[in-house]
């Protein structure tokens, strides 16, 4: 009875052993695309079409009645 309790338990104990998070070279390949989205999002708001769609966008909020 003792035996097959242990190895119940050195089962459960293995499968909790797995490491199911990221590796260090997933946390830089995801901190790198994170930075590339950045950047692409950077350039697109900053971009002069979207930069005079904000500024009109603002320009009506300020100048709103209340």
């Amino acid at each position: 009875m003792w035996n097959s309790l242990r190895g119940w338990v050195r089962g459960l104990s293995r499968g909790t052993r797995r490491d199911a998070g990221m590796t260090t070279s997933e946390y830089a390949m995801g901190t790198i695309a994170a930075c590339a989205f950045a950047a692409v999002l950077y350039k697109v708001v900053t971009s002069g079409a979207v930069s005079a769609a904000l500024q009109s966008v603002i320009g009506k909020a300020l100048d709103a009645q209340f």
